[in-house]
Order: C-alpha cells, then structure tokens, then sequence
C-alpha cells in the first residue's frame, strides 16, 4: 500500500507530493511492486499538477535507500522532531 499526501506551497503556486508511508508484504517484495505504486502516484501527480514527489527513509533501511535511490536524487537534510507538549 501507498499512503501520499498533496502539501500545497505557500511561497510558490505550485505544489509537492509526500510519500508518507509505503509497504509491500514481506513475500511479494523484490517484484516491482513499490516501483509500479511510485509510478502511478507520479502519474496522479503530473495530473494534479504537482512539481515533485518526495519521501524520507531511515538511515540503515538499505531497501528502502537503494529504492529511492534509483527513482531519484537523494538530497541529505536535517529532520525536527518537535514535540506536541510545549511546555
């Protein structure tokens, strides 16, 4: 499965695709699965417009990396993590 979110810009009239989750079974992996839901989700996102899509992955989460990877340009970037509770 696939779970991707339209974030809309503000700074700019265009917007960007987030891969917020993606997950194949352990038994159909390594099928071309991931690559075809990617695709298809570049497809809706041509169709709405949208500039890029994009996801994060884990440092040491080697299949995830070498996917992406092959997709796209990886970009190193720092990740906040801020909390609900502020004070």
């Amino acid at each position: 499965g696939l779970i991707a979110y339209e974030l809309e810009k503000f700074e700019r009239a265009r917007s960007e695709i987030y891969i917020y989750d993606l997950a194949v079974a352990e038994t159909h992996r390594r099928q071309g699965i991931a690559t075809a839901l990617i695709g298809a989700l570049q497809r809706i996102a041509a169709e709405r417009g949208a500039w890029v899509v994009y996801v994060q992955a884990d440092y040491g989460d080697e299949p995830a990396i070498a996917l992406y990877t092959g997709l796209g340009k990886r970009e190193d970037v720092l990740h906040f993590d801020i909390p609900v509770d502020a004070g």
